[in-house]
């Protein structure tokens, strides 16, 4: 009897495959479109466009009880197993040196603004999971951040695209002003990588924004961005366990309760990050890993799209977006702070 579901597990992998096909169907031909867009246009990434062209699909029509197993599954799923490919474009090499010269100016920018999340969220009165989106993408990695914290505290496919919108908007922003910023403070090549790795989240935004102030800085910028990535991990976990203590009724967590709830896919980005810091990975299947993690990454943005209650987004309102202002507002001026006070790039 015990064995009866190692014996059933192919049955129900083709029954589960048939059942979500039809809606993969839908939301890979559209992360195929967004992929394209986000090639001939760097600054829009794949992220934004999918989600953008799944909500549009859902004003028209929103997708009906066929589809919705294949919707939901590359809104979840997907969306997790992107995460854990993430974890092969860092190495444990890159995250000692880059992290020891960046950590100082990471942990006061992301402090700042999750502090800035939940004040300035509270008084905004912005949704909780909706402020905690915003402060998580605007103060680790935009979309990423989010699509690894989402699972996490169970947002919805509105708050997700909300907050997805409101990171790529200010993205926009960093790419033209940051150059000029960086310019008329003098900064070198090395100062403005580090500026714009901290400061600028997803990685097409900060290859744009890098590019745009010099070649030379660009290197540096995607480093430092990558190495923020993993500040995902202790996010998350603290986010699982807050989101526990909320739903346990006063009940004490234990340390095995906590290892519990630190979620799967993140234990696979760290498993993949350490992995490929020894070589174990070879190039071209890294490559192949990084495009994948973007891709999927664009399908699961595509399945949150096509979910999307755009009533809600509505209902949402102006707040959020200025919530979203003020966060990148207090993070860049505290990442020139504290390049300033350290005297780093001198």
């Amino acid at each position: 009897m015990m064995f009866r579901p190692a014996r059933t597990l192919p049955s129900r992998l083709l029954l589960r495959g048939i059942e979500v096909l039809p809606g993969l169907a839908l939301t890979v031909p559209i992360a195929i479109v967004a992929t394209v867009i986000g090639a001939f246009v760097p600054v829009l990434g794949s992220a934004l466009p999918a989600i953008v062209i799944g909500v549009v699909i859902a004003v028209i029509r929103r997708p009906g009880a066929r589809l919705k197993p294949g919707v939901e599954y590359s809104g979840k799923f997907l969306l997790q197993l992107a995460v854990v490919l993430l974890g092969a474009q860092l190495s444990v090499d890159a995250i000692l040196r880059v992290g020891a010269e960046s950590l100082p100016i990471m942990l006061a920018t992301l402090t700042v603004c999750l502090l800035g999340t939940w004040l300035i969220g509270r008084a905004l009165q912005v949704a909780p999971r909706l402020r905690t989106l915003i402060g998580v993408g605007t103060g680790i990695c935009g979309a990423s951040a989010i699509a690894a914290v989402s699972p996490v505290i169970g947002a919805l496919s509105a708050e997700v695209s909300y907050a997805v919108s409101t990171i790529f908007l200010f993205n926009v922003l960093a790419v033209v002003l940051f150059p000029l910023l960086g310019h008329a403070l003098g900064m070198d090549p090395h100062t403005f990588g580090l500026l714009a790795g901290t400061a600028v989240n997803d990685t097409s935004s900060v290859v744009a924004t890098a590019s745009v102030f010099g070649a030379a800085a660009l290197g540096y910028a995607v480093v430092v961005k990558l190495v923020r990535t993993l500040m995902i991990i202790p996010i998350s976990i603290g986010l699982s366990v807050i989101e526990a203590r909320r739903n346990a009724e006063g009940r004490r967590l234990t340390l095995r309760g906590v290892a519990k709830l630190v979620p799967w896919f993140l234990i696979g980005f760290l498993v993949v990050a350490v992995i490929g810091s020894f070589g174990v990975i070879p190039p071209g299947p890294r490559e192949a890993m990084v495009h994948a993690s973007g891709f999927l990454i664009a399908t699961a943005m595509a399945g949150i799209g096509l979910s999307t209650d755009v009533a809600a987004l509505r209902r949402a309102g102006w707040r959020p977006l200025l919530l979203g202002a003020i966060l990148w507002i207090l993070v860049t001026a505290t990442a020139l702070a504290v390049i300033a006070l350290t005297g780093f790039g001198q």
